[in-house]
């Protein structure tokens, strides 16, 4: 039986990703110092380079390596390799990032646009930030990734209205805006499931494969990780804990959306948490403080309970204004101590986690690309 041997074409082309991963890593870097980091000889490693700088995609930085022996020349990419889009759309704001295949953050933009504006004022805010990115010039835009602080449509990227989400931009398009100013795909995801990928790669989750990610803040929600992947369900919409039935503060089921309401933590005319009044009230150290607790912990833990039946996750981690407050953190602790099945509780450990996971990924999709077209 013989076995085909590979062709010349894809040696090279083995070779060349190799090569352009250790550039990846390193930012600048000499053939001597890849043939090192790869095991590749010398020789196959100075054939690679001078295809992708003939290609364009890497470049002679011009600086030498110093000390004994022949100087090396450091490489790195060129700037024609571009970069990612990475969008982030909450009710602080939207902000547009150009990031590079080292992960640096070349241009960034920001605007405001209020709790509720509607999908038409997103969506112009969201074009003129990201065209400022554009036009920062810092190489093309190869492609695309949106977080967006509402349901989101997995199959269309469309964000979707559900009832009683308290940030509001309707059916918001994200792909259809951005999708004119990058060459290639475009992304778009939930925050609270870009703020678990981020944890989980550089937070407090890191290196947990299995962990539940509660988003507690005016708006509530769940990223639920299994096996080392978010899973998003058959529309997108896994995690929308809103309307889960727990124990309100009467001791009677209701959704947990409606515990906000009973307890006079929302904000006046919305269904969005009054954050403000809520860490007022958990403050507190009379008996009103604590029966506020107590009830928040209870509704919250029942969320969890249901979320450990179906996921058995080995972590929990909590995130948001008021859900990583460590009254709060400390008080679900204890409630899952008493429980038949224990969970560590821990707080999220990240800032803009949300804009990071999406930052993160991005970066990963745009190295694939480089590394697909190289020329």
């Amino acid at each position: 039986m013989s076995s085909a041997k590979p062709s010349l074409e894809l040696l090279r082309s083995l070779t060349d990703e190799h090569v352009l991963r250790a550039v990846m890593e390193a930012q600048r870097i000499t053939r001597t110092q890849i043939a090192s980091r790869t095991g590749i000889s010398k020789p196959t490693v100075s054939d690679s380079v001078r295809r992708l700088s003939e290609a364009g995609v890497l470049v002679d930085t011009g600086e030498r390596t110093t000390g004994r022996g022949r100087a090396g020349s450091y490489y790195s990419l060129s700037e024609d390799c571009g970069a990612v889009l990475v969008a982030s759309i909450t009710p602080s704001g939207v902000v547009a990032e150009a990031v590079d295949a080292f992960g640096r953050v070349v241009a960034r933009e920001q605007e405001p646009i209020g709790r509720a504006p509607g999908a038409e004022v997103a969506a112009d805010v969201l074009a003129q930030v990201a065209a400022r990115v554009q036009r920062a010039g810092h190489g093309p835009l190869r492609c695309a990734v949106v977080s967006a602080a509402d349901p989101v449509d997995r199959e269309t990227g469309r964000l979707v209205q559900l009832p009683d989400v308290p940030f509001l931009v309707g059916d918001l398009d994200p792909v259809a805006v951005v999708d004119p100013l990058v060459d290639g795909p475009v992304l778009v995801d939930n925050d609270v499931n870009w703020a678990a990928r981020a944890e989980q790669g550089q937070g407090c989750a890191a290196g947990v494969d299995d962990f539940v990610y509660v988003y507690l803040d005016e708006g509530l929600g769940c990223a639920v990780v299994t096996d080392g992947s978010v899973r998003r369900g058959h529309r997108g919409f896994a995690g929308e804990i809103a309307h889960l039935h727990t124990e309100g503060p009467g001791g009677t089921a209701v959704p947990l959306i409606e515990v906000f309401a009973a307890l006079g933590l929302r904000r006046r005319g919305t269904t969005a948490v009054d954050v403000e009044a809520l860490h007022e009230a958990i403050a507190d150290d009379g008996a009103t403080g604590e029966e506020v607790r107590r009830a928040l912990s209870r509704a919250v833990h029942g969320v969890l309970a249901a979320a450990v039946a179906l996921a058995d996750p080995e972590l929990i981690v909590l995130g948001g204004s008021w859900g990583a407050d460590p009254t709060m953190v400390r008080s679900l602790d204890e409630q899952f101590a008493e429980a038949p099945r224990h969970v560590p509780v821990v707080p999220a450990g990240l800032t803009e986690p949300e804009i990071a996971g999406a930052r993160a990924h991005g970066v990963e999709e745009l190295r694939n690309h480089i590394i697909a077209s190289p020329r």
